[in-house]
């Protein structure tokens, strides 16, 4: 199998057959989904305030944070902390170690007691060649320490200052290695995972310079702090857009055996950056993707979803989900036909996440589910005869729009067969009329009334199928009931070609001058 991460990962609702493009989610995710990580659960970038050797910045317990007016007076500070490290590091007479860890701690205890650390001042000053010499192989622990902990919050810094760390991205990717003790190879595995965080042209600097595969070997021990930091820094070195770190990561040995054990028995934390793996090699990887799935990803993914309650834990395992199943639908129906009508089968977990109160957990659930809807036939019917469906109905009506959308993949999904090529798609009738009768159909029109193009498609198309599909030839009345005529009316004179004649088609062929003729 070509490992290129081109297959996609959502199918096309209503109009395309199982085996044709899904859609253009599955690789788009892996490059939008870093934005919504920083917002809505982590920052791509984080500031560290506790060392990973436990050690606590002591100012946060007497002032947690520095005004604003104080700004300038941290400047200051910093410039004058900087001075004081570049004359400990020139000192070679008794007590010199302990002078450059004094100064080191100082600095480092600026650079963190802030919402804006004056990290601007400490590079004007000098700083990263200081911290680089500090850095060198055979300097104390302590020492080591406390420079990869100053580059680790320069690192997570604006753009600018993050790329400064540049002379010193060798030294920190060295101290990965097993030589190295485990509070400073985690510190430097920080740093690196904030210089990764910044964007495509660094993540490319560190996969050249190898920071990699040490990265990775990180995460195979069971050391609950450091597998964390190491799996949070790998998330942010492979989330693309290329594929190339997925594919690199895969051929490491021992990697996948580590994500899946990981997965299964560690804490939620932990758990919760394994997972944002999982997300970027599902949606850059097809080897990845499939060793997973022979590993039994799919069954650890669901046990995951039905025993927790974590947000940030329950998003990349949703999003991964949702990813396989876009990928392997025959693996998915097997565990359909095993665990249906049970809380813990993927429909069940899937109608949990439906009922959350977390907006984001309701999208990406419908997300899944409009993938298995667009599945098999046997897909369908399972996901039809459950307790999701009058949640979706709702949802269609109650939610805000990104749901709404998502939610109505889903029902269009359930409403057709495969379609071969690009013809029409047959039409199941009992789905089609028990998902109209459930009140659906003002949804779909609101859609057809919206600004968003893919939405109004989605809209038109499902109005098709009612036109065509609902039996004793009722579509037409029902469509004008709620409206319909009007809004598909919009699109007379619409700039978007395809809603335009779809739309005028539609009016013409079931609502021109012969309509109504025979009442």
């Amino acid at each position: 199998m070509a490992d290129d991460g081109s297959a996609s990962n959502r199918r096309d609702p209503i109009k395309s057959s199982v085996g044709h493009v899904a859609g253009q989610r599955r690789r788009q995710q892996a490059v939008t989904v870093a934005k919504e990580r920083r917002e809505l659960l982590v920052r791509a970038k984080r500031l560290c305030r506790v060392g990973t050797n436990g050690d606590v910045e002591d100012s946060l317990v007497e002032n947690e944070m520095m005004i604003d007016e104080e700004q300038p007076i941290l400047e200051a500070q910093a410039s004058k902390s900087v001075e004081e490290l570049k004359s400990a590091v020139q000192y070679q007479g008794k007590g010199a170690m302990q002078k450059r860890v004094t100064a080191l701690r100082e600095l480092r205890r600026l650079l963190s007691k802030s919402e804006f650390p004056p990290v601007e001042a400490a590079l004007s000053a000098g700083a990263i060649p200081l911290l680089v010499q500090c850095l060198s192989f055979g300097s104390p622990d302590e020492q080591l320490l406390e420079s990869a902990w100053c580059l680790t919050n320069i690192a997570a810094g604006k753009p600018e200052e993050t790329k400064a760390l540049l002379p010193a991205l060798p030294l920190l990717i060295a101290h990965l290695g097993e030589k190295s003790s485990t509070p400073v190879a985690e510190q430097c595995a920080w740093a690196i995972g904030n210089v990764a965080g910044e964007g495509e042209d660094l993540r490319n600097v560190l996969l050249s310079q190898g920071a990699l595969p040490p990265l990775a070997r990180m995460i195979f021990p069971d050391k609950g702090s450091t597998v964390r930091t190491a799996a949070w820094a790998l998330s942010n070195l492979i989330k693309g857009p290329e594929s190339k770190a997925a594919a690199q990561l895969v051929k490491v040995d021992g990697i996948l055996d580590a994500i899946l054990r990981h997965l299964k028995k560690t804490d939620e934390e932990t758990a919760t950056e394994i997972a944002w793996i999982i997300v970027y090699l599902s949606a850059l990887s097809d080897i990845a993707t499939s060793m997973l799935l022979q590993g039994g990803i799919l069954q650890l993914l669901i046990e995951r979803l039905a025993t927790s309650s974590s947000l940030q834990l329950l998003i990349p395992v949703l999003r991964s989900l949702g990813n396989f199943v876009a990928v392997d639908p025959k693996a998915v129906l097997t565990i359909l036909i095993r665990e249906q009508n049970t809380e813990e089968s993927i429909i069940g977990v899937l109608a949990k996440c439906l009922r959350s109160e977390h907006r984001v957990l309701k999208k990406e659930a419908a997300w899944v589910l409009s993938n298995i809807a667009a599945g098999s036939i046997e897909h369908k019917r399972m996901i039809h005869s459950t307790e999701v469906m009058p949640l979706l109905l709702r949802l269609l009506s109650t939610s805000p729009f990104d749901i709404r959308k998502e939610v109505a993949y889903v029902l269009g999904n359930l409403c057709v067969e495969s379609a071969a090529g690009d013809g029409k798609p047959g039409i199941i009738q009992e789905h089609l009329v028990s998902i109209v009768r459930g009140g659906c159909l003002p949804g779909f029109i609101e859609l057809v009334r919206s600004p968003d193009i893919e939405a109004a498609r989605l809209g038109l198309q499902f109005i098709e199928l009612v036109l065509r599909g609902m039996p004793n030839g009722e579509g037409p009345k029902l469509v004008e009931g709620e409206d319909g005529i009007d809004a598909m009316e919009r699109f007379q004179f619409h700039e978007n070609e395809e809603l335009r004649v779809m739309a005028n088609s539609l009016v013409d062929k079931y609502f021109g001058e012969d309509y109504g003729i025979d009442e």
